[in-house]
């Protein structure tokens, strides 16, 4: 039932301007399943507003004459690697290629295309440095990367990175493309330089706030532990200090650009300088780590989702027998 739920049109127009974030993401399962994605997009281009359409690019070629190219508007391709890094990681043989032949149409007919690159615990640094390397070579904008997290509703639990592995297959990566300045990423250098292990950063689980159909989902876009009926709900009511690394369990290992992203951003508003500085220098990739966060007083997990998609089921079982009833009257 949760399946064939869809948000419209005006929800999700409603959403953005309830928000009032300047980026939007339109993560899925796969957007283009959406009948109505190209008149979500418009609407939010319309309020110009920066959006970032995620897929995995298998429909991108047969949709892409629904949309009109715009500096508001970005193709985010899913590329977890080269050929057989990225058919391994989604279990299906050609992905690949058909994501290339995609991103190669879209630049084509002139839209903006980045790729959204997850990395795992298998990741061989030359290999992900030489990935960068083609997908630069085929013209994209950018690229979004972040570490592989094992989220609880995550399928596959073993091939995740620890903060520590995490820190040291950053570095080892951007040693080989001068400290991360020879490719062109969509995130801040000091959330890159993050990655690397040299800031000391705890997370903004409200940078990135989530709106699916069972309302905004708390605390993060990862963990689903209740949902807010409106932003403000969500903003105002919400323990965010009982989220984070250090704070709680389940976030132990996490550093995706999700929770993270948003305090580099503060940091870099706060001290330009050491932005900018940075950016010229590019990531360090030597030396001593920031120091980590101690797990010593973090609140244990508690496991709640099922509970709640069981709630949201109930609802919508309701909803839909007070409609049938309707109807009959």
């Amino acid at each position: 039932a949760i399946l064939n739920q869809r948000l419209s049109v005006e929800q999700c127009l409603a959403a953005v301007d309830e928000c009032g974030a300047p980026v939007v993401s339109i993560a899925g399962g796969e957007p283009l399943l959406h009948k109505e994605i190209d008149a979500i997009v418009s609407g939010i281009v319309a309020r110009r507003k920066f959006v970032y359409l995620c897929t995995n690019a298998l429909l991108l070629q047969k949709r892409l004459g629904l949309f009109r190219p715009s500096p508001y508007f970005v193709w985010s391709v899913h590329l977890d690697g080269d050929r057989e890094m990225h058919d391994r990681s989604v279990c299906e043989e050609g992905v690949y290629e058909r994501a290339v032949a995609a991103i190669r149409a879209a630049k084509t007919r002139g839209f903006r295309v980045n790729i959204n690159c997850t990395l795992f615990n298998d990741a061989d640094p030359e290999r992900v440095a030489r990935f960068f390397d083609q997908a630069g070579a085929l013209g994209i904008d950018g690229i979004t990367v972040s570490p592989g997290y094992a989220y609880e509703r995550a399928p596959d639990q073993a091939h995740f990175l620890t903060r520590e592995r995490t820190k040291q297959l950053f570095r080892d990566i951007f040693r080989r493309g001068r400290g991360a300045r020879a490719w062109s990423f969509s995130q801040s250098s000091l959330f890159l330089d993050f990655l690397a292990g040299n800031q000391e950063y705890r997370c903004t689980p409200w940078g990135n706030p989530t709106r699916n159909v069972f309302g905004w989902q708390r605390p993060c876009y990862l963990l689903g532990e209740g949902y807010a009926r409106t932003f403000r709900e969500l903003m105002e009511q919400t323990d965010w200090d009982a989220y984070g690394t250090g704070n709680y369990e389940k976030c132990a290992d996490c550093m995706v650009h999700s929770g993270y992203e948003a305090t580099a951003v503060q940091d870099a508003v706060r001290r330009p300088l050491k932005a900018l500085s940075l950016g010229v220098r590019g990531v360090r990739t030597e030396g001593a780590m920031a120091r980590e966060i101690s797990l010593e007083h973090q609140r244990p997990a508690q496991y709640v989702f099922s509970r709640h998609v069981e709630e949201k089921l109930a609802e919508v079982r309701i909803g839909k027998a007070g409609a049938k009833e309707s109807t009959a009257a």
